[in-house]
């Protein structure tokens, strides 16, 4: 389906319809308009009502949460267009920002800290002037069009949050196509690690997606202390702690021939390296 409008409540602004038009823009570029919605506009397949309307109808083109039961899981406006777009799911595993929003913005402060462990007042403390800013302008605004300075920008939003849920999936998908769990031998026991082979054209970030990939496995294989990947700045590979974990210390092979980086505080190390087996000796000898 295809928006002509993008339509959402005047007065205050909250995080989720804000992200949600964000998404919108960068989908459809279209305008964006902060008015309670007639049943024309709900009836309209040409314009997305976002957080507002009592309606979650996506086939209409209809994207509020205010209508769902109080024991409703966490669900917000910006919930109901990532599943429309079939980005949620992605959203949930990669954004680790999106469940707190959804309880903010369902729950309340009061609850959202309880729920996280933490006390009412830590959620002040994590608060940003950007995201104070680009609401407080957004809810000032009764109409954005392209060429609108906070239209781009949320324009820009948009286009980031999509590109990196889209792109870190396919790089999670490759990942999972040509890395190695690599069992390195030592005489305290062996630890295993993950090691991703070099690719050309090598990704700006060689090592992206590891992590995430680590987090996406069965929790008996989550046990990884350490990255292998290609040196984005060299023909070798970087060796790194995974999670910093405590078992290894590259500053252990920081004299070696062929290392010429081990940082200081022990957590990564470059080497010209190729060889697997002697990197796995490296990581070998970095075991504490």
């Amino acid at each position: 389906m295809s928006y002509s409008l993008i339509l959402t409540h005047p007065g205050g602004s909250h995080k989720d319809e804000f992200l949600a038009c964000c998404l919108l823009i960068s989908v459809h570029q279209a305008p964006v308009v902060r008015r309670e919605p007639t049943q024309e506009d709900l009836d309209d397949l040409s314009t997305a009502v976002v957080d507002v309307g009592g309606e979650h109808d996506p086939a209409r083109g209809n994207f509020d949460h205010h209508q769902f039961p109080k024991d409703h899981p966490p669900m917000c406006a910006l919930s109901l267009v990532m599943m429309d777009l079939g980005v949620y799911d992605d959203g949930r595993a990669f954004c680790d920002w999106l469940e707190p929003a959804e309880w903010f913005d369902t729950r309340g402060p009061v609850e959202t800290a309880r729920w996280l462990g933490v006390e009412r007042e830590t959620l002040s403390k994590l608060q940003s002037p950007v995201d104070l800013t680009l609401l407080r302008r957004f809810a000032s605004s009764t109409a954005l069009a392209p060429g609108d300075t906070l239209w781009e920008a949320m324009k820009w939003i948009g286009d980031d949050l999509l590109s990196y849920l889209r792109n870190l999936r396919e790089r999670l998908d490759y990942i999972s196509r040509t890395a190695q769990v690599w069992e390195i031998a030592h005489e305290a026991g062996p630890f295993r690690v993950l090691a991703m082979p070099r690719t050309e054209p090598l990704p700006d970030e060689p090592s992206s997606g590891m992590g995430r990939y680590i987090q996406s496995l069965p929790p008996e294989e989550q046990g990884i202390a350490g990255l292998v990947y290609p040196d984005r700045r060299g023909a070798g590979y970087a060796l790194s702690r995974h999670n910093d974990h405590p078992g290894l210390d590259f500053t252990r092979i920081g004299e070696e021939a062929d290392v010429h980086f081990a940082h200081a505080r022990g957590f990564v190390a470059k080497t010209s390296a190729t060889d697997a087996e002697r990197l796995k000796e490296l990581l070998s000898r970095s075991w504490v």
